[in-house]
């Protein structure tokens, strides 16, 4: 199993409750000879570096959605390639998230983070000018590339430089990712729209999908000042008598990975395909468009408050059970009034969401050493996103093949079980940590 375990051929540092707090002792990274002693940022440049950076890594896959009838019809695209195109931010986070702590350990958390932002940028500014499907798809994952990295590292990268400020700071990032994920669903068709207007109707929608590669200047600027700062920040520790054991060893890492893979499933199965659903409802695009972004953005309230529930709270499994409750009952209800109770389902489903800030939380708050927290997160996330992939696959092809969302939306309520369970077995106050020495 070490091989499919990103960092299990590096060294963890001590377990012990002497070592939890202490930061990492000046070592030679891994495969670099140089010193791993970060250099200092700044709190302000912290949190404009956290906060762009997580507002810029969902809009280029939330934007699509809301305009993927109108892509589809101008570059010719059939409903099969739609879904591949629905199931690309899982399987690119996934794939090349596998990748992430190598990459990471090589040139460090901080430079990798901006050199996978020169990523996204090209991404997103190139794709809106394709002229056909075979441009299109490459250059959406090559951006998509770009933001895999960033969702792995971003969150070890807290664990090494927060210190007093992680909770405030992993509180910026997951409520500004999904600030950006709700921004990048809810604009797109008003964007398309306006410039629509004052252009060729039939290309609006280059315009609304080109905007985040100039907004994603802001943070590939501000990561490049990081970097000049950190030098190479990959977290290393002393070596111990044996190797590190897989983190499918890890009942809590393994129980992380299924809440997180099963909840981003159901989110790109939203940002993908629920604008659709409700279209096919007789709402208009960009009625379906803020219904979606709704979904999105109740996750700015999880983003808020869930770090801090998280710190302060000794269990976890009455919100995981309220997660998966939800999460089915959102579903449930768009199956059987989808437009009558359009803005009640997209609350619950909103809400049901907030299982996302809580994974992404839980990974540095389930972890004690920095060097276990990147590992975690090369673990957690890209197995986890490779498991949503298979989401908007299927839905696109079960819909494609049907012609209705019965089975799909049935489908989607019992992920919410799932999601539950998962939950349950890591809402305690246990850490990957002790589970590996152990």
């Amino acid at each position: 199993m070490t091989s499919s375990d990103p960092g299990a051929d590096a060294r963890t540092a001590p377990d012990s409750p002497a070592d939890a707090g202490r930061a990492p002792q000046p070592a030679p990274a891994a495969g670099t000879g140089r010193s791993a002693r970060p250099g200092t940022v700044g709190i302000v440049l912290a949190v404009l570096a956290v906060l762009f950076i997580a507002a810029n890594l969902r809009p280029g896959a939330t934007s699509l959605g809301p305009v993927l009838a109108e892509v589809s019809a101008s570059l010719g695209i059939d409903g099969g390639v739609a879904g591949v195109l629905t199931a690309l931010p899982g399987l690119m986070f996934g794939v090349v998230g596998l990748l992430a702590v190598r990459m990471g350990r090589r040139a460090g958390l901080s430079l990798t983070i901006a050199l996978s932002l020169v990523l996204v940028v090209a991404g997103l500014l190139l794709r809106p000018g394709s002229g056909s499907v075979w441009a299109f798809v490459p250059l959406t994952a090559l951006a998509l590339a770009g933001m895999a990295v960033g969702n792995v590292l971003v969150p070890a990268w807290v664990k090494r430089h927060g210190r007093r400020h992680t909770v405030v700071l992993m509180t910026l990032y997951s409520m500004f990712l999904t600030v950006g994920g709700s921004a990048g669903s809810g604009l797109a068709a008003p964007m398309a729209g306006l410039a629509g207007a004052l252009g060729d109707p039939a290309d609006g929608w280059r315009y609304a999908l080109g905007f985040w590669g100039l907004m994603a200047l802001v943070p590939l600027v501000l990561w490049l000042v990081v970097a000049r700062r950190t030098g190479h920040d990959f977290p290393t520790a002393p070596p111990r008598e044996h190797p590190d054991r897989s983190l499918a060893s890890s009942p809590t890492a393994v129980a992380l990975m299924v809440l997180f893979g099963v909840q981003a499933m159901n989110a790109y199965v939203q940002f993908g395909w629920m604008p659709q659903v409700y279209r096919d409802a007789g709402l208009d695009a960009n009625l379906a468009g803020s219904l979606t972004a709704v979904i999105a953005g109740m996750g700015i309230i999880g983003g808020l408050v869930m770090p801090t529930v998280i710190e302060r709270s000794r269990t976890l499994a009455p919100w995981m059970l309220g997660f998966g409750l939800l999460t089915a009952a959102g579903y449930i209800g768009l199956l059987l009034a989808p437009v009558a109770g359009a803005w009640l389902w997209s609350v619950l489903l909103g809400a049901g969401g907030f299982a996302f800030p809580t994974a992404i939380s839980l990974i540095p708050a389930r972890s004690r050493d920095p060097h276990v927290t990147a590992r975690l997160s090369g673990f957690v996330q890209p197995f986890g996103y490779i498991l949503a992939a298979l989401g908007p696959l299927a839905v696109g092809f079960l819909h494609a093949g049907l012609g209705d969302w019965t089975l799909v939306l049935v489908l989607l309520a019992a992920s919410g079980v799932v999601m539950a369970v998962a939950g349950l077995r890591v809402s305690g106050r246990v850490f990957v940590d002790d589970e590996l020495a152990g």
